[in-house]
Protein backbone atom coordinates (compact mmCIF):
# COMPACT_ATOMS: atom_id res chain seq x y z
CA UNK A 1 0.00 0.00 0.00
CA UNK A 2 1.28 3.42 -0.88
CA UNK A 3 1.76 5.84 2.04
CA UNK A 4 3.20 9.54 2.20
CA UNK A 5 6.74 7.90 2.93
CA UNK A 6 7.22 6.81 -0.34
CA UNK A 7 7.76 10.19 -1.87
CA UNK A 8 9.97 12.57 -1.49
CA UNK A 9 10.45 16.26 -2.16
CA UNK A 10 12.55 19.34 -2.60
CA UNK A 11 13.21 21.81 0.55
CA UNK A 12 13.47 25.49 -0.12
CA UNK A 13 17.09 25.17 0.57
CA UNK A 14 17.32 22.33 -2.59
CA UNK A 15 18.03 19.46 -1.00
CA UNK A 16 15.68 16.39 -1.79
CA UNK A 17 14.27 14.69 1.56
CA UNK A 18 12.76 11.50 1.28
CA UNK A 19 9.36 11.25 3.45
CA UNK A 20 10.20 8.31 4.63
CA UNK A 21 12.20 10.30 7.43
CA UNK A 22 8.84 11.28 8.86
CA UNK A 23 7.76 7.64 9.61
CA UNK A 24 6.25 7.15 13.40
CA UNK A 25 5.18 10.64 13.35
CA UNK A 26 2.08 12.16 13.04
CA UNK A 27 2.13 15.07 9.99
CA UNK A 28 -0.20 17.81 8.65
CA UNK A 29 0.57 18.08 5.12
CA UNK A 30 -0.24 22.08 3.97
CA UNK A 31 -0.09 23.91 0.74
CA UNK A 32 0.81 27.36 1.55
CA UNK A 33 1.06 31.16 0.03
CA UNK A 34 2.53 34.48 1.59
CA UNK A 35 -0.36 36.47 0.44
CA UNK A 36 -3.44 34.96 0.62
CA UNK A 37 -6.08 35.78 3.05
CA UNK A 38 -5.43 32.69 5.04
CA UNK A 39 -1.80 33.46 5.56
CA UNK A 40 -2.56 34.16 9.01
CA UNK A 41 -2.56 30.53 9.50
CA UNK A 42 0.96 30.26 9.40
CA UNK A 43 0.98 31.75 12.97
CA UNK A 44 -1.55 28.90 14.13
CA UNK A 45 0.08 26.14 11.95
CA UNK A 46 3.22 27.15 14.25
CA UNK A 47 1.20 26.80 17.27
CA UNK A 48 0.53 23.58 16.49
CA UNK A 49 3.92 22.63 15.43
CA UNK A 50 5.16 23.78 19.05
CA UNK A 51 2.56 22.39 21.29
CA UNK A 52 2.42 19.16 19.79
CA UNK A 53 6.26 18.37 18.18
CA UNK A 54 7.38 16.49 21.25
CA UNK A 55 4.95 14.07 20.98
CA UNK A 56 5.88 13.04 17.59
CA UNK A 57 4.32 15.80 15.41
CA UNK A 58 5.53 17.68 12.25
CA UNK A 59 3.59 20.46 10.18
CA UNK A 60 5.23 20.30 6.34
CA UNK A 61 4.59 23.22 4.38
CA UNK A 62 4.46 23.01 0.81
CA UNK A 63 4.43 26.93 -1.09
CA UNK A 64 2.23 26.66 -4.32
CA UNK A 65 1.43 29.82 -6.38
CA UNK A 66 -1.15 28.41 -8.54
CA UNK A 67 -3.92 30.46 -6.34
CA UNK A 68 -4.20 33.62 -7.70
CA UNK A 69 -0.72 34.16 -8.17
CA UNK A 70 -0.44 34.57 -3.98
CA UNK A 71 3.00 32.31 -3.76
CA UNK A 72 5.60 34.88 -6.26
CA UNK A 73 8.48 35.34 -4.30
CA UNK A 74 11.62 32.63 -4.63
CA UNK A 75 12.66 29.89 -1.92
CA UNK A 76 14.79 32.53 0.16
CA UNK A 77 12.04 35.06 0.19
CA UNK A 78 9.67 32.62 1.37
CA UNK A 79 11.75 31.26 4.31
CA UNK A 80 12.67 34.95 5.53
CA UNK A 81 8.53 35.99 4.98
CA UNK A 82 8.30 32.42 7.38
CA UNK A 83 10.63 33.26 9.62
CA UNK A 84 10.12 36.79 10.81
CA UNK A 85 6.38 37.29 10.25
CA UNK A 86 4.99 34.14 12.03
CA UNK A 87 8.41 32.16 13.33
CA UNK A 88 7.94 29.27 11.26
CA UNK A 89 10.05 26.58 12.50
CA UNK A 90 8.61 23.80 10.64
CA UNK A 91 10.23 22.00 6.83
CA UNK A 92 9.35 24.15 4.52
CA UNK A 93 9.45 22.52 0.60
CA UNK A 94 9.78 24.20 -2.60
CA UNK A 95 7.51 25.81 -4.33
CA UNK A 96 5.26 22.58 -6.32
CA UNK A 97 2.30 22.70 -7.61
CA UNK A 98 -1.06 20.57 -6.36
CA UNK A 99 -3.81 20.56 -9.18
CA UNK A 100 -3.47 19.62 -12.80
CA UNK A 101 -0.30 17.87 -14.90
CA UNK A 102 2.26 18.62 -13.01
CA UNK A 103 1.13 18.16 -9.59
CA UNK A 104 3.56 17.12 -7.24
CA UNK A 105 3.28 13.36 -7.14
CA UNK A 106 2.74 13.75 -3.57
CA UNK A 107 -0.20 15.90 -3.87
CA UNK A 108 -1.93 13.34 -6.18
CA UNK A 109 -1.56 10.76 -3.79
CA UNK A 110 -3.06 12.84 -1.50
CA UNK A 111 -5.84 14.01 -3.37
CA UNK A 112 -7.04 10.63 -4.36
CA UNK A 113 -6.74 9.28 -0.87
CA UNK A 114 -8.76 12.07 0.66
CA UNK A 115 -11.23 13.50 -1.74
CA UNK A 116 -12.72 16.96 -0.87
CA UNK A 117 -16.32 18.00 -0.65
CA UNK A 118 -18.63 16.02 -3.13
CA UNK A 119 -15.42 13.47 -3.57
CA UNK A 120 -13.91 16.09 -5.91
CA UNK A 121 -10.00 15.42 -5.80
CA UNK A 122 -9.36 19.25 -6.83
CA UNK A 123 -7.30 21.01 -4.50
CA UNK A 124 -9.27 24.45 -4.02
CA UNK A 125 -7.20 27.13 -2.28
CA UNK A 126 -3.95 27.42 -0.38
CA UNK A 127 -4.28 26.00 3.31
CA UNK A 128 -5.86 22.86 2.12
CA UNK A 129 -4.41 20.55 5.06
CA UNK A 130 -4.05 16.65 4.71
CA UNK A 131 -3.48 14.94 8.66
CA UNK A 132 -1.48 11.94 7.90
CA UNK A 133 -1.31 9.06 10.21
CA UNK A 134 1.99 7.81 12.04
CA UNK A 135 1.99 4.70 9.27
CA UNK A 136 2.01 7.78 6.51
CA UNK A 137 -1.66 6.50 5.92
CA UNK A 138 -3.93 10.20 4.94
CA UNK A 139 -6.36 10.38 8.16
CA UNK A 140 -8.11 13.22 7.12
CA UNK A 141 -8.52 16.75 4.79
CA UNK A 142 -9.28 19.67 5.90
CA UNK A 143 -10.68 22.67 3.33
CA UNK A 144 -8.68 25.96 3.93
CA UNK A 145 -11.46 27.78 5.76
CA UNK A 146 -10.39 24.84 8.91
CA UNK A 147 -8.27 26.99 11.33
CA UNK A 148 -5.80 25.10 12.72
CA UNK A 149 -6.49 25.59 16.27
CA UNK A 150 -9.75 23.96 15.33
CA UNK A 151 -7.61 20.19 14.33
CA UNK A 152 -6.25 19.82 17.73
CA UNK A 153 -8.87 17.26 18.62
CA UNK A 154 -8.21 15.25 15.41
CA UNK A 155 -4.14 15.70 15.93
CA UNK A 156 -4.51 14.34 19.57
CA UNK A 157 -6.55 11.06 17.99
CA UNK A 158 -3.52 10.46 15.74
CA UNK A 159 -0.88 11.22 18.54
CA UNK A 160 -2.67 8.08 20.39
CA UNK A 161 -3.48 5.95 17.56
CA UNK A 162 -0.28 3.79 16.83
CA UNK A 163 2.10 5.14 19.60
CA UNK A 164 3.08 1.47 19.82
CA UNK A 165 3.40 0.88 16.53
Amino acid sequence: MTTVHDFSAQRLDGTQEDLAAYRGQVLLVVNVASECGFTPQYGGLQKLQEAYAGQGFQVLGFPCNQFGGQEPGGPDEIARFCSSRFGVDFPLFAKIEVNGGDAHPLYRFLKRAAPGALGTQAIKWNFTKFLIGRDGAVLARFSPTTRPEELTGAIEQALQTGRDA
